[in-house]
């Protein structure tokens, strides 16, 4: 399928909530246009977009994967997406490659918490939306009461154009809105007839509200539907496509994406009504914030949406070209690192399978290997342009696991999978935590991490031990003290001797460490004193008596002995190691925890059982605010220990509706019947 013009593209991301089936519609639709030879099954692993080991064995869509067809001389580039909360960043790094979103509703449960997600994110980008009912075959399923669902959430511009014929295991058949006929399917093949007595005055109803709510965005066509001239079928559908277009209507249609019920006029309908690359417009960004028309004829621009981690081919770029056309050993600068790049090898990406290509113009999508210093969201042009793309950032990472690798000696071995997996998956982050010494893999939720872990020993190679994630504390100070350090030892030849006499005090939350030299009339040789603060300062790293790093504290050495001969820097750091840990025990030491400043956005309905939730977990709400769409955000000051694992229990506690994003705010001080619990667990 080389040389389509951006006019006979459509670019079309599938979304929707987990289970809707939308890779068995993609599957259907490959197979409908002939695609592929036979429709393949998710639950056995012969999907053509759900080919993973890990999709396989979860049952379910992980990553975003390319699934192009052709309808006449129309090339359909869908994008079938995860409809799992734990990988919304696939479904957005789709969105930055499409002009339209097809959300897959089930017939069944109507809208769920990813269908909200899914629309608001295409209303986020500006992206076109239209809705397909699926599983209308199934026990309990009710066009009437999904499209009501609809209504009540996105609004009036919600526009069927189709009704169903026959309810459950007797959907048959669809009431095509716009020509006023039926569409009956037996035995995998369709035909016309007049629409049904049994649903005949109904869909006579809910034509007229479709042609009057479509006749409303085109005056020309109002004027003369008002003067009583009915609009032709195909006067309708070029008034709804400018709709569509312009984000004011959003059609609904019928299927069965097992049955085969409605797939064929699925497939017409995004040729039909979906918006080309050439009618939406690409800005770049920059002091301009020029728009770059989708013209073959122009430079050369294209950027990259996604990034796959082969282990046997390496590192693939799905690439959108904005603008020109790419040819194999093409040769783009990267805007970002100012790296040229030659494409050696474009590629027509459908599930697992690659087929090469001569020539990609603008509009299209190409798999290109072995970029070698290209990444997701990089901007590929010619060289001395400026032009970068934005892509939306990542999906905040909000759940942490701790790793280590389960063989001593692949430590460098695990960090490289990790880089090489955040090359595919953004949304990954990687911590080395210090002060607990734990390396932390963070993402979007259990199933995210879990995934990735599984990534890491089938790509890599690399098996990893999981820990409980442990919390920084810290300790300091509430009272003076002083106390005397003395490190003395005798043996043959020179031995060691030094003493030196501390006072600590608190400092201010926050102000770090303090050391003052008091020490008058030569007590300690100023050599030394730098040896007596290196020993606190190891003291404090050491930690108090809890065990965690001593902070926030003023350290005066007023006095202390030395002796010609034995004195040396290490007896001075041993004193000063010795002095500060007794004064330490003396000053009332108390354990500080960190404090997350956590923003929470819920449906109103929810900010009750989430305000409850969070003073359970000793949590002191900063503030609420009303949001667009009947939302709250909930500002909130809450201990980290008590939000280790929110990501999960908000998402049980909402319904998956309930989003969030921490960040650390300060440290204060842990209750004392806390504390003696941490000195349970160090005990045990």
């Amino acid at each position: 399928m080389p040389g389509h013009s951006s006019s006979n593209i459509r670019n079309v991301v599938l979304a929707g909530h987990n289970a809707t089936g939308k890779t068995s519609l993609a599957e259907a639709l490959l197979a409908k246009a002939g695609a592929i030879q036979r429709q393949g099954k998710v639950d056995d692993g012969t999907s053509v977009c759900d080919f993973e080991v890990e999709e396989i064995r979860h049952h379910m869509s992980l990553s975003l994967a390319l699934a192009p067809f052709e309808v006449g001389p129309v090339k359909i580039n869908l994008i079938d997406t995860p409809g799992y909360a734990d990988f919304i960043d696939e479904l957005r790094a789709a969105c930055f490659a499409a002009d339209l979103m097809a959300i897959v509703v089930s017939a069944v449960d109507g809208v769920q918490a990813q269908t909200l997600a899914a629309w608001e994110l295409a209303s986020t980008m500006n992206l076109p939306k239209l809705v397909i009912i699926n599983k209308l075959d199934r026990e309990r399923a009710s066009f009437d009461r999904v499209l009501d669902d609809l209504v009540d959430h996105f609004g009036a511009g919600i526009a069927p154009l189709e009704l169903p014929i026959g309810e459950e295991a007797e959907f048959r058949g669809i009431a095509d809105l716009l020509t006023d006929t039926a569409i009956f399917y037996e035995n995998g093949r369709s035909s016309e007839g007049p629409i049904p007595d049994s649903i005949s005055e109904r869909e006579h109803r809910v034509r007229e509200q479709l042609v009057e709510g479509i006749v409303v965005g085109d005056d020309a066509l109002m004027e003369r539907y008002l003067d009583g001239e009915i609009p032709d079928p195909q006067q309708l559908e070029k008034a709804l496509a400018k709709g569509v277009k312009e984000g004011t209507v959003f059609p609904v249609v019928c299927v069965s994406a097992t049955t085969g019920v409605g797939v064929d006029r699925i497939s017409a309908l995004l040729a039909e009504l979906g918006p080309s690359p050439a009618e939406r417009p690409v800005y770049a960004v920059d002091s301009e914030n020029q728009e770059i028309p989708c013209d073959a004829s122009g430079p050369p621009i294209a950027t990259v949406f996604k990034t796959i981690s082969d282990p046997y081919v390496g590192k693939i770029s799905l690439i959108r070209v904005i603008s020109g056309s790419l040819k194999p050993d093409t040769v783009l600068t990267n805007s970002r690192t100012r790296t040229e790049e030659r494409l050696h090898v474009l590629q027509l990406l459908r599930g697992k399978e690659a087929i090469p290509l001569p020539e990609v113009l603008a509009g299209d999508i190409v798999a290109v290997p072995k970029l070698s210093a290209t990444a997701t969201g990089d901007t590929l042009a010619p060289k001395g342009s400026s032009i970068t793309l934005k892509m939306p950032d990542p999906e905040p990472a909000v759940l942490s696991i701790a790793i280590r690798p389960r063989s001593k000696g692949d430590e460098d071995k695990l960090m490289t999978g990790i880089h090489r997996l955040q090359d595919e998956d953004p949304a990954l982050k990687v911590d080395r935590v210090e002060e607990t010494h734990q390396t932390l893999l963070s993402g979007t939720g259990e199933t995210h991490l879990a995934v990735a872990c599984e990534r890491l020993q089938r790509k890599f190679g690399v098996e990893v031990e999981q820990d409980e994630v442990l919390v920084p504390y810290r300790e300091t100070i509430t009272t003076e003290a002083q106390a005397e350090g003395k490190y003395k030892k005798q043996s043959g030849g020179h031995g060691q001797f030094g003493i030196a006499d501390l006072k600590i005090e608190p400092l201010p939350r926050g102000a770090g460490f303090e050391f003052i030299d008091a020490i008058f009339g030569g007590a300690i040789p100023k050599q030394y004193l730098p040896a007596v603060e290196k020993g606190i300062l190891e003291a404090m790293a050491q930690g108090g008596p809890k065990g965690y790093p001593v902070v926030d504290v003023r350290v005066t050495c007023y006095d202390g002995k030395f002796h010609p001969v034995d004195s040396s820097e290490m007896s001075f750091k041993m004193a000063g190691s010795l002095a500060f840990k007794e004064a330490v025990a003396k000053a009332s030491p108390v354990v500080l925890e960190p404090i997350s400043r956590l923003m929470v956005t819920v449906p109103s309905s929810m900010q009750g059982d989430v305000l409850g939730d969070l003073n359970a977990r000793r949590g002191r709400v900063q503030g609420t605010e009303a949001l667009e769409g009947d939302h709250q955000k909930i500002i909130a000051l809450v201990p980290t220990a008590e939000i280790q694992r929110y990501a999960v229990d908000l998402r049980a506690l909402t319904g998956g509706r309930g989003r969030f994003q921490a960040e650390h705010d300060h440290y204060d001080t842990l209750p004392s019947h806390l504390t003696a619990k941490l000195g349970a667990v160090a005990a045990v």
